[in-house]
This record gives structure tokens, C-alpha cells and sequence, in this order.
């Protein structure tokens, strides 16, 4: 999957965003801010026609847990 452009609407925030393009991924947020220099500057809500670039996300290193009860 490649970048996307977004051009937000009225209203948009990253997070809605963020869950609309990737659903429940971890780390989308954060990785949508690496690739938008200056995005956070803007606040929460967004104008409309702000050009936002949704990048393929890298993939989240998670730990291996055990349980005790395993």
C-alpha cells in the first residue's frame, strides 16, 4: 500500500482521520504526524483543504507477553 493524499474536510481531526484510513492500527496517529511536518501546529480540528499524506504504516514491534496461567 502506498501514500495516500487527504484533502480534510470542515470539521476533520487526525484521529477520525487516522481511523477511517487505518481502522484500529496502533502507532497510526503518531506516524501520520512524523510525515505531516508542522500538522500539530494546526490544532485539533482542521480547516477544510489542508493536504494530509497517510503513509504506508510501518509495522508496531510488539513484546511476547506470557501469562502465568500459560
Amino acid at each position: 500500500m502506498a501514500s495516500v493524499n487527504y484533502q480534510t474536510r470542515q470539521g476533520d481531526s487526525l484521529d477520525y482521520i487516522c481511523w477511517k484510513h487505518y481502522g484500529r492500527q496502533s502507532g497510526a496517529v503518531e506516524q501520520v504526524l512524523a510525515a505531516n511536518p508542522g500538522l500539530a501546529e494546526l490544532g485539533v480540528i482542521y480547516p477544510e483543504n489542508i493536504t494530509i499524506v497517510l503513509p504506508e504504516l510501518a509495522a508496531v514491534k510488539t513484546e511476547n507477553t506470557i501469562n502465568i496461567w500459560d
